[in-house]
């Protein structure tokens, strides 16, 4: 179980009946309620009975509802503490939120998504990727949109090592590249919500090929993590203003400097010795004395 219990909850909602979307709904709308409520009060308020609670409960993943009242309690004094932080009553953007407000509720959102990603990282799957990834004979990354400003990201920090890596926001062409793939190879696939049909479908290709096929995204139970061989989770909850993928691209640039350094590190001394030279070989542009 991830530490953002909300987050889980969300994700939830698609596959949940009438019942439990209420539930769930209702601890959404305002989480201290289960902090506060009883079993019997919740079931009551969401109009439903205390068993369908309880499964609820139990289908992500808890024993029951009080370890999930446990984990929301948690969750809620999280999120306190970070907006005590900022001086902040709420980190949800109003339209009429001048720029210092505006800038303290997407430092604390951004700072609550790196948190969020570095305390529910799966160290096992992050160190396969590692491992795999400076073995690899070639790397593909994929990624639409903002999720291609990751790719690109990771993109110039591998090729500053010596990696064999591409990334083309071309949807066909990364298609197309990644039908030619062998067990030799690593596929790296972004995408938020798992569901970018393209970058899907060239992360299936590629695994069809033998190479290793890795996901980053937010959802465990997404189109683009049932088709990886790994899963790295991103934690990050988007405001109304979320077609700026601004706390998703956030967690996943976290993300990937974690993976990046873990490279760093098998690689060993070779590496530092490749940093400096890509350094050097850009000297700064100065301005010519007149």
């Amino acid at each position: 179980m991830d530490d953002d219990v909300l987050a889980t909850v969300r994700r939830s909602l698609p596959r949940l009946s009438a019942a439990e979307g209420r539930v769930a709904e209702t601890i959404l709308g305002d989480p201290t309620l289960v902090v506060d409520l009883a079993i019997n009060d919740l079931a009551q308020l969401c109009r439903t009975s205390l068993s369908t609670v309880a499964r609820f409960a139990q289908s992500l993943g808890f024993s029951g509802y009080r370890e999930l009242r446990v984990a929301v309690a948690r969750s809620v004094t999280l999120a306190q503490a970070q907006q005590a932080r900022f001086g902040l009553d709420t980190t949800a953007i109003d339209p009429h939120d001048g720029p210092g407000v505006i800038a303290a509720k997407l430092a604390a959102q951004e700072i609550d998504a790196i948190e969020k990603t570095a305390r529910a990282l799966d160290e096992a799957a992050l160190d396969r990727v590692a491992r795999a990834l400076v073995a690899a004979r070639h790397i593909d990354l994929f990624g639409q949109a903002a999720s291609s400003l990751t790719a690109q990201d990771l993109q110039l920090k591998l090729s500053r090592i010596g990696c064999s890596v591409s990334h083309s926001a071309d949807p066909h062409l990364a298609i197309t590249t990644a039908s030619l793939r062998s067990p030799e190879d690593v596929a790296i696939a972004f995408s938020h919500g798992g569901e970018t049909a393209e970058t899907v479908r060239a992360l299936e290709v590629t695994r069809d090929t033998g190479a290793l096929a890795v996901a980053v995204t937010s959802d465990a139970d997404s189109p683009l993590a049932a088709v990886a061989d790994v899963v790295l989770l991103s934690q990050a909850q988007e405001s109304p203003y979320r077609m700026a993928a601004m706390s998703s691209r956030i967690a996943q640039l976290a993300l990937i400097d974690v993976l990046f350094v873990r490279v760093v590190q098998h690689r060993g001394e070779p590496v530092a010795v490749s940093l400096q030279r890509t350094h050097d070989a850009v000297p700064p542009r100065r301005p010519r004395r007149a």
